[in-house]
């Protein structure tokens, strides 16, 4: 977003905190997550799971990888988490798992490094190295390293756009591999975030929200996208969605946009168990594309 256009100049520090901090929007944020717990446990206790696979030397840098059975190799869909770059586990997302592995998808859940003691510079790096390794290593696993879907919340929803910007003939990846991408209540302008408590864990610098901001990066993956927000999500933090898929319609995708109502930033994370729902059927969809 140019400086001309940051709609949250002129809030107040506790309204920008209200639009900008989705703990201080929905504080009862915890009842969402306990309601995730039973289906976590239970992917974790029932499916197949190769854990802490390491991608770097860093001890964040591991992903977990929950194959799908069947004939030939499955396609793959990673998963990002949320956490606003500081916070969170991939071990709290097994439930993402459980939904796809049962639809014959590859499951790949990551970690990635988290501020404060890494930069978002670093932050993105991570997430990105972990993605390379499973297009080069997935095979592998018995997935097919030519049909690699995503997804991601929050920060997740984040660097699943620093996915669909980045260069991958560069770094000698075919990015035709990248087949699809759903960003669900995603912060894609770092700078808003600057100005709330939580940078004091963050520490953003101008220069590293220069480098992080997806919404003026040329998305270079061309897969279709899906961007998805709660309803009952604060507005400011809604827009955020609709000026990435601006950003993206104007570099000729098109992407599906969806305001779901009656969901805040934390029970949007029920639909990822739901195959019927907008979030759970645009996973299975983009995960098998039509060729």
């Amino acid at each position: 977003m140019t400086n001309a256009a940051r709609i949250w100049e002129g809030l107040s520090q506790e309204e920008h905190e209200r639009q900008y901090n989705p703990q201080k929007a929905c504080p009862n944020f915890d009842e969402y997550r306990a309601l995730r717990e039973p289906a976590n446990e239970q992917a974790l206790k029932e499916l197949m799971l190769h854990a802490d696979i390491a991608y770097g030397d860093h001890k964040l840098r591991t992903l977990d990888i929950y194959p799908a059975l069947g004939e030939g190799a499955r396609p793959v869909h990673i998963y990002l988490h949320g956490g606003y770059w500081r916070a969170q586990d991939k071990v709290n997302y097994a439930f993402i798992a459980g939904m796809l592995v049962q639809h014959g998808i590859t499951t790949v859940v990551m970690n990635y490094e988290l501020c404060p003691n890494s930069s978002l510079d670093e932050v993105a790096d991570s997430a990105l190295a972990g993605v390379e390794w499973v297009c080069r290593n997935i095979a592998g696993h018995g997935g097919d390293e030519k049909m690699i879907s995503l997804s991601g919340h929050s920060a997740g929803a984040h660097l699943v756009a620093e996915v669909l910007a980045t260069d991958w003939k560069a770094r000698g990846i075919d990015p035709s591999c990248f087949v699809g991408a759903v960003a669900v209540s995603g912060i894609f302008d770092p700078a808003p975030a600057a100005l709330t408590t939580v940078n004091t864990q963050l520490n953003l610098t101008p220069e590293t929200i220069a480098n992080r901001n997806v919404e003026t990066r040329t998305p270079l993956v061309k897969c279709p996208v899906a961007v998805m927000v709660g309803g009952d999500e604060p507005w400011q933090w809604i827009d955020q969605s609709f000026r990435y898929s601006h950003h993206l319609h104007r570099h000729g995708n098109q992407p599906e946009v969806q305001v779901l109502p009656n969901y805040n930033h934390f029970n949007i994370l029920l639909p990822f168990m739901q195959p019927e729902s907008a979030i759970g059927s645009a996973m299975l969809r983009l995960a098998r594309p039509r060729r």
